[in-house]
C-alpha cells in the first residue's frame, strides 16, 4: 500500500488559507466543445487560465507559502521551473511579502521570464532544462539558505493543486471521470486524494506529452524511470523524471495513462480557443487532448477536464494556428 502524501484534511486546511486570496474558478460547459468530443460526453471544463498568473499553480504556492514559519518567510523561497510554477510563486510572494528566487533554463519562455520579473522575483537563468534548473535551485538552497519549493515533491503543494478538484466535486456531484494532465503529478495526485475521500469510485485518468513521457512510461512499467530529454512544446509537461511524493500514489490511483503527440496537443489548443474562447498552453490543453484519445473508453459519461494554464508565447501560438506544430 503506497505511503499518501497527504489527506483531505491536508487538502482542507489549505483551501480555507488561499481562500482569502483566491476566489474559486469557473467550472463551464460548451455544447460546441461536447460535439468535436463525441461519443456522447459531457465535458466540463475547469477554468484554471482565470487565475491571477493564469495557472492552477498559484494554488500550490499559496497554500506553501501561507503555512511556512515567520522564519523561512524571512530568508525568503526558491523555485524552479519552465514558467507557470515560477509565475505562480513570484505573485504569491509578491502578494506575502516574501523574496523569491526563480530559477529557469537558459532559453526559457521569454515571456514567462518578463512576468517573472514583473513580480518583484529574482530570476536566475541557468541550466539546459527544468531538470538542471533544478539542481540549480538545490545549489542556491545550499548557498544561500533559502526554502525550496518544489513543484511537485512538497506536500503543500500537493494540497494546493488538490483544491481546484475539491471545487469541482463540491459543485458537481454528477461527473463520471477527470482526465488531467500530468507533468510532475501534484495535480493529478491532488485529485486523487480529493476522490479517495468523496468518490472513492471516480476514475481519473493521467496524460503526459510522447515527447515527456518519464512518469508515463514508468507507470506502465511500475517502476521509476527517466528520460535523457522532454522536448515538447507543452512547457508544463517537460520532465525528464518521476517524482518520490507523486510516482507511487499516481501508480496506484490512475484509472488508466495515456502519452500524446505534440500534433494532439497542438489541435487541443486549437479546438479549446474555436470552442470555448479561450486561450491554453500546451500543458493546459492536455485533458482535452487525453479526453479525445479516450473518448471510446468514457462514451455517454460527464468528464471533467482541467485548463490547467493560458500562457502560450506568441511565437509557439503563431505555429499552433498555422499548424506547424
Amino acid at each position: 500500500m503506497t505511503d499518501w502524501p497527504i489527506t483531505i484534511e491536508d487538502v482542507l486546511a489549505a483551501e480555507e488559507r488561499i481562500r482569502p486570496h483566491l476566489p474559486p474558478t469557473p467550472l463551464r460547459h460548451y455544447a460546441p466543445l461536447d460535439v468535436v468530443v463525441g461519443a456522447s460526453i459531457r465535458v466540463l471544463v475547469k477554468h484554471e487560465n482565470h487565475n491571477p498568473t493564469n495557472a492552477f499553480k498559484v494554488r500550490n504556492n499559496l497554500a506553501v507559502l501561507t503555512a511556512l514559519p515567520p522564519d523561512e518567510k524571512r530568508r525568503g523561497v526558491v523555485a524552479a521551473t519552465r514558467g507557470n510554477h515560477g509565475l505562480g510563486l513570484a505573485w504569491s510572494a509578491a502578494l506575502l511579502g516574501v523574496p523569491a528566487v526563480i530559477c529557469v533554463p537558459v532559453g526559457n519562455n521569454p515571456e514567462k521570464n518578463e512576468a517573472v520579473r514583473g513580480y518583484g522575483a529574482e530570476l536566475h537563468e541557468e541550466g539546459r532544462d527544468y531538470d538542471e534548473a533544478v539542481e540549480v535551485m538545490q545549489r542556491l538552497v545550499r548557498e544561500r539558505g533559502l526554502r525550496m519549493v518544489h513543484s511537485t515533491n512538497d506536500r503543500q503543494v500537493i494540497a494546493g493543486a488538490a483544491t481546484l478538484t475539491l471545487e469541482i466535486l463540491e459543485r458537481r456531484r454528477d461527473v463520471d471521470a477527470m482526465v488531467l494532465a500530468v507533468g510532475g503529478g501534484s495535480q493529478a495526485v491532488g485529485a486523487l486524494t480529493v476522490a479517495r475521500a468523496l468518490r472513492p469510485e471516480l476514475p481519473i485518468y493521467g496524460v503526459q506529452a510522447q515527447r515527456a513521457a518519464a512518469i508515463h512510461d514508468a507507470w506502465h512499467a511500475k517502476r521509476p524511470l527517466s528520460k535523457p530529454s522532454a522536448d515538447t512544446f507543452a512547457d508544463g509537461l517537460a520532465t525528464r523524471n518521476t517524482y518520490e511524493l507523486t510516482f507511487g500514489p499516481l501508480c496506484e490511483g490512475l484509472a488508466g495513462f495515456v502519452a500524446v503527440s505534440e500534433a494532439e496537443l497542438a489541435e487541443a489548443v486549437r479546438v479549446l480557443l474555436r470552442t470555448t474562447h479561450n486561450l491554453a498552453e500546451g500543458a493546459g490543453a492536455a485533458g482535452l487532448a487525453g479526453l479525445l484519445a479516450l473518448r471510446e473508453q468514457l462514451r455517454e459519461k460527464t468528464v471533467a477536464i482541467v485548463i490547467s494554464g493560458g500562457n502560450i508565447d506568441e511565437v509557439t501560438l503563431r505555429r499552433v494556428l498555422t499548424h506547424e506544430l
